[in-house]
């Protein structure tokens, strides 16, 4: 099972980061995060893989937008995190409470704040890093719910922000999926991997 695709060597700040990311060609479509000071290059997702975030986008968009809550993010997105990190999460909401005292967005730039839910969808190139890296830098960086959806199992882990730690996951593989950030939440695992 492939890791990733291509790892950089030498370290990396934001901003060196972010000029390089704009040096790509428009036709490059692999998706870049500076993790751990690394440039990390996966490939564009498969199937299922971009059903289930295409899903989930449709899915926590329509709660978010419909009670005004805040803003849903796609895999587009990058975020630049306080620790130095850049990431570009398959899916995020940020809270309108966030986004109202938070630096304003740039254009064309990552976003500057911390999310407070963010979802990884796990596929092989993936995997590891989303339940590791990914997670510890999430934890670190206060994103107050981590999502992993695992196609494979057809199961949804939501690890909680108990203090500075995430605490144990809740599973779901049936019935209604439950969250603390977004309480009024009401979709199933099934609409998830509804492809």
């Amino acid at each position: 099972m492939a890791e990733t695709a291509f790892q950089s060597d030498e370290s990396f700040a934001q901003r060196e980061f972010w000029e390089w990311v704009n040096e790509r060609p428009r036709s490059d479509l692999n998706h870049y995060e500076l993790i751990n000071g690394r440039i990390v290059m996966t490939p564009p997702a498969g199937w299922p893989h971009g059903g289930i975030g295409s899903n989930l986008n449709v899915l926590l968009g329509t709660h978010v937008r419909g009670g005004k809550l805040g803003r849903v993010f796609d895999a587009s997105t990058g975020f630049e995190l306080p620790s130095g990190d850049t990431v570009e999460p398959d899916v995020s909401f940020i809270s309108g409470e966030r986004i109202a005292v938070g630096p304003a967005p740039e254009r064309r730039k990552f976003l500057r704040m911390v999310p407070n839910l963010v979802v990884e969808i796990l596929s092989d190139p993936t995997a590891r890093r989303d339940r590791t890296e990914k997670k510890q830098i999430y934890e670190t960086n206060g994103v107050d719910e981590y999502w992993l959806v695992d196609p494979d199992r057809r199961e949804v882990t939501v690890f909680h922000l108990v203090g500075e730690h995430y605490g144990p996951g809740e599973i779901f593989r049936r019935g209604l999926i439950s969250s603390q950030v977004l309480p009024a939440l009401a979709f199933t695992v099934d609409d998830v991997f509804e492809l």
